[in-house]
C-alpha cells in the first residue's frame, strides 16, 4: 500500500481533523511504531504502521461497510442542503470522509441500503452484469394474483422502459416479495404500475445474500462483518 501522510491517515479515520492532527503532533501526543511523530505530513503505511493517538492505538479500516435501516423520508444521498441524507442518520464514530450509499432508495422507500467508501465493491455490486438480487416487500393496494406474478416472471415493459424478469412471492392479499436483479429509477413501484397496481409501502430486505439485520430499528445502522461484506456481491435469487 503507497505510504499517506499521517494527518490523511487521521482524518480519513474520523479521529482528527488535519489542524487537529498537526496540534497533536505538536504536543508529542501521536506515536508511529514506538516512536514519537514530528511533523503531521510525515508519511506510513497505515495497514503496517502502528500508530497510537493520546496512547490509543489507531485501529485502521481502509474501508467502511454499514448496513443502514433507511427510514421513508430520507435521501439515498451524501448531503443535501434541504433533506436530510442516509449519511447524515450515521452516529459519528462512523462518520469519515468519501462515504456514500451503494445505488438509491427512492425518498418513501425504506429498509437495506449500504453505505461504504469502497467505489470498486459498490461498482460491482451495482453493475448489471454482476446479477446481485435485491429483495423487496410490497403493501400494494389491490389483491394480488397469481396473473401478476406471471407477468412479473415474464419481464415488465412500462413506457419505454423494459425490465428483467423478476420473480414474485404473495404473502398476504395486498403483499408480496420481489427480487430483482436491477437497480432503475423506482424500479419496483413502476413495475407493480405497469400491472395496474400502486405500491403503499416498499422495503428492502436483503441485497445479494445479506439480510437486514431485524434488530436495527428504523434509522439504525452497524458495520457488516468479513463474512457479510463478501456476501453482498453474491447473486442469490430463491424466492
Amino acid at each position: 500500500m503507497p505510504l499517506e501522510r499521517l494527518d490523511k491517515i487521521l482524518s480519513g479515520q474520523n479521529i482528527a481533523s488535519r489542524k487537529e492532527t498537526k496540534e497533536l503532533v505538536r504536543r508529542g501526543l501521536v506515536s508511529a511504531d514506538g516512536r514519537t511523530v514530528q511533523r503531521a505530513d510525515e508519511k506510513f503505511d497505515p495497514e503496517k504502521t502502528i500508530i497510537t493517538v493520546e496512547g490509543k492505538t489507531v485501529a485502521y479500516k481502509k474501508y467502511l461497510y454499514i448496513m443502514l435501516n433507511k427510514p421513508r423520508g430520507i435521501l439515498s444521498a451524501s448531503r443535501d442542503r434541504h433533506t436530510p441524507t442516509v449519511v447524515d442518520l450515521l452516529p459519528q464514530e462512523l462518520k469519515r470522509e468519501g462515504l456514500f450509499p451503494a445505488g438509491r432508495l427512492d425518498k418513501d422507500t425504506e429498509g437495506f441500503i449500504l453505505i461504504t467508501d469502497d467505489g470498486e465493491l459498490a461498482h460491482r455490486m451495482l453493475a448489471p452484469k454482476s446479477h446481485v438480487f435485491k429483495l423487496y416487500e410490497a403493501v400494494c393496494d389491490r389483491p394480488l394474483t397469481q396473473t401478476d406474478v406471471t407477468l412479473f416472471a415474464q419481464g415488465i415493459v412500462c413506457g419505454d422502459e423494459k425490465y428483467l424478469p423478476a420473480k414474485m412471492k404473495i404473502t398476504g392479499e395486498k403483499t408480496a416479495l420481489v427480487e430483482i436483479c436491477e437497480g432503475k429509477f423506482h424500479q419496483v413501484r413502476k413495475m407493480f404500475h405497469a400491472v395496474g397496481t400502486e405500491v403503499l409501502r416498499l422495503k428492502r430486505l436483503r441485497i445479494g445474500e445479506v439480510y437486514l439485520d431485524p434488530t436495527l430499528g428504523s434509522g439504525k445502522c452497524r458495520e457488516l462483518n468479513s463474512d457479510e461484506i463478501i456476501k453482498i456481491i453474491s447473486q442469490k435469487n430463491e424466492l
